[in-house]
């Protein structure tokens, strides 16, 4: 499917992330935000504790994780399990809308990471002739 056919067909679904209003622009925000794309993408390959996923995601605070993960749950792209265990075990995984979501963004994020050379370099070029940023 080409480019124009799937802009075409995205033109009569009932959501337009485009219109201020939708509610599709926010789940957008969640899952290309900072934290939202690498949360869901370290939960690719299956459950973490949260610990385990600050350690994954590094550089996130604990109350930048812990709002993700509201948000990401919320939209239904992450299922929290609470274990009744002493202390509390909870766990997070992927939904399969989450998986397939999380799967688009590696497609992604293999781009970037495998044309950083390219990346790099045009930084370079820009920085050379504007004096840098």
């Amino acid at each position: 499917m080409d480019t124009t056919q799937e802009l075409t067909e995205a033109a009569d679904l009932p959501y337009n992330v485009f219109a201020k209003a939708c509610p599709s622009r926010g789940t957008l925000e969640h899952v290309t935000g900072r934290w939202g794309g690498l949360t869901l993408c370290a939960l690719f390959e299956g459950s973490l504790r949260f610990n385990e996923l600050r350690r994954r995601v590094d550089g996130v605070s604990e109350k930048m994780l812990s709002q993700t993960l509201h948000a990401l749950e919320r939209d239904g792209l992450v299922h929290r399990e609470a274990q009744p265990t002493n202390p509390p075990r909870v766990d997070y995984e992927l939904t399969p809308l989450g998986h397939e979501v999380a799967e688009r963004l590696l497609g992604l994020v293999h781009l970037v990471e495998g044309r950083m050379d390219d990346v790099l370099a045009a930084r370079e070029r820009y920085d050379g002739t504007r004096g840098g940023l």
